[in-house]
């Protein structure tokens, strides 16, 4: 029988919190940019570079940039998955935007030590309604994980919100083989997030922590394949994914979504915390 290994859980003051705002803007605004710049025509190497210059415009460092899962350091600033990419496609000058594509760009960037990261699904042009309708269920499921996160007492509660809001919204499949993640000093720390299972599953939650919430669905099978580059996973079946990401802080008085402009305010109501207020 194998012991389950503790998670070491990184908990923030509200002095560090507000560092992770600070670098969760950065964030922001480079999805701004890429809202502007992704039209056909542009590829995805392009978005790259237009994203690396706004972090390192805002004194930041891309997360992505270097980093190493084992097999060599990540190439570029964005993640630029296209149709049945669903994560951690490589921006390049031969993959240029067509009208009717569906684009999940992930940015990461680190600020004075502390760590922003979200992601976006982006529609090209004009798309069928079903892209459209995928896009809109994974947010609405991100959103619902975030809002979970301000009154469920353990992780699970999470993961389940976001399973149940993707089975409202359609026949959808999960991706099972990747999720959200803790994040702070490191883009990537425990605890892992899945985004179905049951509710009363995983640690507690408590003010302090800070979450990456990123769904990933496809209009086909959840299955997934990963390239020979190493990075780029694509769906099996050839579906369409989404994929969107916020980080959000766990406070004493509700969650602040520290990649959001506006800190969750409109989405969450009352559940955002107070600190969305006073940026």
């Amino acid at each position: 029988m194998f012991r389950r290994r503790r998670q070491s859980i990184q908990y923030k003051t509200p002095q560090q919190v507000v560092k992770m705002r600070a670098a969760g803007l950065v964030v922001a605004e480079v999805h701004r940019a890429m809202r502007e710049a992704a039209k056909p025509g542009v590829s995805t190497a392009e978005l790259d570079r237009i994203a690396e210059d706004v972090i390192r415009s805002a004194g930041a460092i891309p997360s992505f940039k270097g980093y190493d899962l084992g097999f060599g350091p990540y190439p570029a600033s964005i993640c630029s998955s296209v149709n049945e990419q669903v994560v951690h496609a490589i921006p390049s000058e031969t993959a240029v935007l067509a009208e009717g594509d569906l684009i999940s760009i992930d940015v990461g960037a680190v600020l004075d030590g502390w760590h922003g990261d979200a992601a976006i699904t982006i529609e090209i042009g004009r798309v069928a309604p079903e892209a459209t309708a995928l896009r809109e269920a994974c947010e609405a499921s991100m959103w619902a994980g975030i809002r979970a996160a301000a009154t469920a007492k353990r992780l699970g509660g999470i993961s389940n919100a976001i399973e149940r809001a993707v089975g409202a919204a359609g026949e959808y499949g999960i991706v099972t083989g990747f999720g959200g993640h803790g994040i702070g000093t490191e883009m990537h720390q425990d605890p892992h997030i899945l985004n179905y299972g049951p509710v009363n599953e995983g640690p507690r939650l408590r003010t302090g922590m800070a979450l990456a919430i990123e769904p990933m669905i496809t209009l086909g099978a959840p299955d997934t394949a990963e390239l020979d580059d190493g990075w780029t996973i694509v769906t099996e079946d050839g579906s369409i994914a989404a994929h969107t990401e916020h980080t959000i802080a766990l406070c004493e008085d509700g969650v602040w979504v520290l990649t959001a402009p506006d800190g969750g305010v409109e989405q969450l109501g009352e559940l955002a915390a107070s600190a969305a207020h006073h940026d």
